[in-house]
């Protein structure tokens, strides 16, 4: 059995090869949110990605996910993705119901980790969000490998 940093090595070889040459960011993000939730579906109860949207510079739009409904917007400082929007920071949450100004897009969350995702031209181009609904679900290596696979995402070919 692979470790989970294993794991999070071969599923970000899996979408890199898939998106080689692809330009459109929604059929990459369609493409990472699929092959993260079938690796870790025992796991990844949400994972999508929300996009900033260009129109209005300092808002999340929701992009390409799996899972329930989520959220259609959110502001830039609001919630756990909109900290990660905010800062530029992964936001690594044990218990959502503990951080300030969660937005519940379904209660059965528990923890929540958001990445930052940068564009071509080095700024944010979206977050991706994984939730679960166990509580401390994620840790420095889900951190290390999402980070990885975000990094990757729309600056390699």
């Amino acid at each position: 059995m692979s470790t989970k940093s294993e794991l999070y090595a071969d599923v970000r070889k899996q979408i890199l090869a898939v998106v080689a040459g692809e330009t459109s960011e929604t059929a990459r993000y369609a493409t990472a949110a699929c092959l993260l939730r079938e690796t870790f579906g025992d796991r990844y109860f949400w994972t999508g990605f929300y996009v900033v949207d260009p129109a209005k510079g300092d808002e999340l739009v929701v992009g390409p996910y799996q899972g329930t409904m989520g959220c259609l917007r959110i502001p830039f400082g609001k919630g756990v993705c909109g900290a990660a929007a905010a800062t530029g920071e992964t936001q690594l949450v044990e218990d959502v119901h503990a951080f300030p100004g969660h937005i519940a897009c379904d209660s059965r969350s528990n923890s929540e980790i958001v990445v930052p995702v940068p564009g071509r031209d080095g700024k944010l181009a979206a977050v991706l969000d994984v939730d679960s609904t166990e509580f401390g679900a994620f840790d420095t290596e889900d951190q290390a490998g999402l980070e990885a696979i975000c990094g990757a995402l729309l600056t390699v070919d």
